[in-house]
C-alpha cells in the first residue's frame, strides 16, 4: 500500500477545496443503477442497486451519492473526501434530510485499506485526474481491493489527445494567475491573460486554433470549474489505453464508457467503421483509442471490473439482454406537431440533444408510446404490444422492426435504460408523493435562494419553480390535489409566494389575485400544473 500523502499535499489540496467548493450535485452516468444496467448489456451481472453498498471516492459535500441513498433506503452509501468543509455541508444536510443510511468523512484517498469492507459500486468522478500520482494509484487499488467480485466501479478523467491543446489555455492562465492568493483574483488574473492572448495571437496560428476551440468553454464555465480545471495545482491527463494499463495492473479489467454512444464505431460513419474493424482486430481497447484521436477527446468515464471478469465482457448487443431492459425516451417533433403513425418523415428532438429522424409508421408508433411515458420507463413487451396496438398489426409483425429500432437508438445514445423499472408514476396520482429523503432537502425552502435543484428518479439535477417547491415537501401521499391547492393558498397568504395573473389584453404589467374564490381557482390550477411538470421532471414515485 503506498504511503499517505504528505502533511503538506495533503493540506495544499484540502485548503483548495475549503477555499474553494467544488460543485456538489448528481451526475447521472454515475448512478448504481446506470451501471448495473450498462454492466448488464456488455455481458456482466451486477448486484441489486436496492440493496447495493456504495462508496463515492471524492464525494464533496455529498450531491452525488445523498440521492441515490434518498432512492434507496435498503442501500448503503459512504463518501470520502479530502475537505472537511464539505463534508461538513454535507453531514448537516443528511441530518436535515433524515437519511439514516448515508456517511460523508474527511478522509485522505490513501488511508482506505481493507478494513473499510467491500462495496458493489464504487464511484470516482473528478479526482483522478486532479490528485498528486500517488492517489492515482490509491484510487485504483481501491477500486480493485474494496469492490465485491460481480461489482463495478467507475473513474473519469480527462484524456488525451484532446488535453494537449487545453494545456496551452492551463500553462498560460497558471504563469499570469497562478501566483495570485485569492481564488477570486487567480480568475481574473488568469482570464485577463487569456483576453490578451486572444486579441495577439495571429491568424491561422496554432494558438488561435486553441483559444477558438477552449474561450468558449472558458466564458461559460462557473467559476468553481474553472479554478478547479484550469487552475487547481494537479491536473494530469493521460491516454486512455494508458489509463486501462494502470487499472490492469491493479487487477482491473476495462467493462465500459459511462457513455456508451461512444464506443459504437458504427456511429463514426462507414469510412471509420471498415479500416478501424481492420485495423484494431477485434481490440475494443484500440478501437476506442483510435475514435480518441478521431474526435479529439478530453474527458472519460471509464467502467471497471475484477480481472477476473474480463472474459466474460460481450461488445455484441445480444438480443436476449435487450429484451430483459428497461427503456425511456423522449420524442418531439421539431416543428411542435403531434407524432403521425405514417410513412411521412418527422426530425424529432430527443435524449441528449440529439435529432432523431423517424420514417416508418412503427417507429413513430414506438417513440409515440416512450414520449407518452416519460419518465417512466417500458419493458419491451409492454412497447411490443403498444405499438403493434397503434397499428392494429399483430405483435410477431412488429416485434423485428421495434427491435432493430430499440438496439438503434439505444447505440445513438436516444434511450436510457435501466434492469428495474423506474419508480415514476405514468400520471399524476391523486395523493402524490415524493421520496422522503428529497422532500426534507433545506435547499427546497423559499428562503434558501431565488433557485433550488433537486434531483430526480433519474439521478438528474432537476430545476423547480417555486410553486413546485411549495409542492414538493408536502408529497407524502396523503394530500390530495384539494389539500395541496389550499397549502399553496396559505402560503400566498403568509407572504412566502405571490398569486399573480398572465398579463392581459389592456394590462400590460401582471395583475395580482383577489378575492377568496380567484385565489383558490388560481391555486388548483397552479397545483394541477405544478404536479404535471413534477411528474414530467421525474419528482414523483409511484
Amino acid at each position: 500500500m503506498p504511503d499517505n500523502l504528505t502533511p503538506s499535499a495533503a493540506h495544499l489540496l484540502a485548503s483548495y477545496y475549503d477555499a474553494v467548493p467544488y460543485d456538489s450535485h448528481p451526475f447521472p452516468q454515475t448512478a448504481p443503477e446506470h451501471l448495473q444496467a450498462l454492466a448488464f448489456l456488455f455481458g456482466l451481472q451486477a448486484p441489486a442497486p436496492a440493496q447495493a453498498r456504495v462508496l463515492e471516492l471524492g464525494c464533496a459535500a455529498g450531491g452525488n451519492v445523498l440521492p441515490f441513498a434518498a432512492r434507496h433506503a435498503g442501500a448503503s452509501a459512504l463518501g470520502v473526501d479530502l475537505s472537511a468543509v464539505q463534508v461538513a455541508h454535507g453531514n448537516a444536510a443528511i441530518a436535515y434530510s433524515g437519511l439514516s443510511n448515508v456517511e460523508l468523512r474527511a478522509l485522505d484517498i490513501t488511508q482506505i485499506d481493507a478494513s473499510f469492507g467491500r462495496f458493489d459500486y464504487i464511484v470516482c468522478h473528478g479526482v483522478y485526474s486532479w490528485v498528486p500520482p500517488e492517489v492515482q494509484q490509491a484510487i485504483l487499488r481501491v477500486c480493485a481491493q474494496n469492490l465485491t467480485p460481480d461489482g463495478v466501479a467507475y473513474v473519469s478523467y480527462n484524456v488525451y489527445p484532446g488535453w494537449k491543446a487545453r494545456e496551452i489555455v492551463r500553462d498560460a492562465m497558471i504563469l499570469r494567475g497562478g501566483a495570485r492568493d485569492a481564488p477570486e483574483e487567480k480568475l481574473a488574473y488568469a482570464r485577463g491573460m487569456l483576453d490578451f492572448l486572444e486579441e495577439s495571437a495571429r491568424e491561422g496560428s496554432v494558438l488561435k486554433k486553441t483559444l477558438e476551440e477552449t474561450m468558449p468553454i472558458v466564458r461559460g464555465g462557473n467559476a468553481s470549474y474553472l479554478l478547479h480545471e484550469f487552475l487547481e495545482p494537479c491536473n494530469a491527463p493521460c491516454y486512455f489505453k494508458d489509463f486501462v494499463a494502470r487499472a490492469e495492473s491493479e487487477g482491473l479489467a476495462y467493462l465500459a464508457d459511462a457513455e456508451p454512444s461512444t464506443m459504437f464505431v458504427q456511429n463514426y460513419g462507414e469510412k471509420v467503421r471498415e479500416p478501424l474493424m481492420r485495423e484494431c482486430g477485434g481490440s475494443q481497447i484500440l478501437m476506442e483509442q483510435y475514435l480518441d484521436f478521431l474526435v479529439n477527446r478530453t474527458f472519460r468515464q471509464s467502467l471497471l471490473v475484477n480481472a477476473e471478469r474480463r472474459g466474460q465482457v460481450k461488445y455484441r448487443l445480444e438480443p436476449e439482454r435487450l429484451r430483459q431492459l428497461q427503456f425511456a425516451g423522449v420524442f418531439r417533433a421539431v416543428d411542435g406537431t403531434p407524432l403521425q403513425i405514417d410513412a411521412s418523415e418527422q426530425t424529432c428532438d430527443a435524449l441528449r440533444n440529439l435529432k432523431v429522424t423517424l420514417r416508418q409508421p412503427a417507429h413513430k408508433a414506438l417513440a409515440q408510446t416512450l414520449d407518452e411515458r416519460y419518465p417512466a420507463s417500458a419493458s419491451v413487451d409492454f412497447l411490443l404490444h403498444e405499438v403493434a396496438s397503434r397499428m392494429h398489426m399483430a405483435q410477431v409483425e412488429v416485434e423485428p422492426i421495434v427491435m432493430a429500432m430499440l438496439e438503434e437508438l439505444l447505440i445513438v445514445g436516444a434511450l436510457r435504460v435501466r434492469l428495474a423499472p423506474a419508480a415514476t408514476p405514468v400520471t399524476v396520482p391523486e395523493r402524490p408523493m415524493a421520496l422522503a429523503g428529497l422532500r426534507r432537502a433545506p435547499t427546497l425552502a423559499l428562503s434558501a435562494g431565488e433557485t433550488a435543484m433537486s434531483t430526480n428518479q433519474w439521478h438528474e439535477p432537476t430545476a423547480l419553480t417555486p410553486v413546485e417547491r411549495c409542492l414538493l415537501p408536502l408529497l407524502d401521499g396523503d394530500h390530495d390535489h384539494a389539500a395541496l391547492a389550499r397549502q399553496l393558498v396559505d402560503d400566498e397568504q403568509a407572504g412566502r409566494i405571490r398569486f399573480v395573473k398572465s398579463e392581459a389584453q389592456g394590462h400590460p404589467e401582471a395583475q395580482g389575485v383577489e378575492g377568496e374564490a380567484e385565489r383558490l381557482a388560481f391555486a388548483q390550477h397552479q397545483t394541477e400544473v405544478g404536479l404535471v411538470q413534477l411528474r414530467r421532471k421525474g419528482m414523483l414515485v409511484d
